[in-house]
């Protein structure tokens, strides 16, 4: 899935990590998730994320997520004299093969300056990514945020095609090119139910709080895949294949609760009570502490959405 025409191109240096002779517990300080924030030049910020753990006691591996695209191993991470290294394969970025950045901790945040695709210094800044406990939660009554007859309590992600979702015979539906569609309405934990239809080769997606895409796609007859119908992109794959024929009204029944989604595709369990590690490209932001609207994707293939209901926690 690829994400906009702008790269996020975290370039330091291309050198060869030098082997260093490590302790165990050497790294603790820098183990765990991230939730990244990167400054681009023009002031737009650009969430990512970023896991480091270890790969042996004194060796250390990581996996990332950009701006766009899915989660990619790092293929080399160094932490020495408190700074950290991560090396990361490029993806969509039309940007050297390996994309590398480095940071350092100040109090309990990771803090670093990357060099952009244009050979600019660039700030970016790392939070540990909350738990996101799930708690046990009782639900309010549904709310229909596609009301069947406007856009109203929508708003694009940007202004680049204009007015490019509309309202036809009872469906949400955009003309491409286009821009995602973001809820006004923000939430924590909820029930979540998306009736869709998608054509041949379609491509769209529900983004839970604006963070975590629920793909969605074409995926008759397709194998499957944690980048296909119905998978939490690039993490969780779906474990049973429900999909209908293009042009066949679909349904995603979605609960969210902290981190633990469940997903019912056309009455089938297809991800049941699994962990979300982190953010997917393409999110709003990587703030995963704080409530976020539902987003849709339009900026790929033409999409219809007939239902967007969601029963919010109490």
């Amino acid at each position: 899935m690829k994400r906009f025409a702008i790269q996020q191109t975290l370039i330091i240096c291309l050198f060869a990590f030098p082997a260093l002779a490590q302790t165990a517990g050497f790294a603790d300080a820098v183990l765990g998730r991230w939730d990244i924030t990167v400054q681009g030049a023009d002031g737009t910020t650009y969430p990512s994320w970023l896991e480091v753990r270890l790969r042996k006691e004194n060796e250390l591996m990581a996996s990332f997520v950009g701006r766009f695209g899915s989660m990619r191993y790092a293929s080399r991470v160094q932490y020495a004299n408190g700074q950290l290294t991560v090396a990361i394969p490029a993806q969509y970025e039309a940007a050297p093969k390996e994309l590398v950045f480095t940071g350092k901790l100040e109090g309990e945040n990771l803090v670093g300056t990357v060099i952009d695709e244009k050979g600019n210094p660039i700030p970016w800044t790392g939070k540990r990514a909350p738990a996101l406990a799930p708690a046990k939660v009782s639900w309010g009554k549904p709310i229909q945020l596609f009301n069947g007859k406007d856009l109203a309590g929508w708003k694009q992600r940007n202004n680049n095609h204009p007015n490019c979702w509309s309202v036809t015979d009872g469906l949400m539906t955009n003309k491409t090119p286009c821009a995602d569609i973001i809820s006004e309405q923000k939430f924590t934990d909820f029930k979540a139910r998306i009736e869709f239809q998608v054509p041949k080769n379609g491509n769209s997606g529900v983004y839970l709080r604006g963070r975590y895409e629920v793909q969605i796609s074409d995926g008759f007859n397709q194998v499957l895949d944690s980048l296909r119908m119905g998978a939490v992109y690039g993490w969780l794959k779906p474990a049973v294949s429900a999909a209908k024929a293009p042009g066949e009204w679909q349904t995603l029944d979605i609960t969210l609760v902290g981190r633990k989604v469940t997903i019912v595709f056309n009455g089938q369990t297809i991800i049941d009570n699994e962990t979300i590690p982190g953010i997917t490209g393409g999110a709003l932001d990587s703030d995963e502490g704080s409530a976020g609207p539902i987003m849709l994707q339009g900026d790929h293939t033409k999409v219809q959405y007939r239902k967007v209901e969601i029963t919010p926690a109490k």
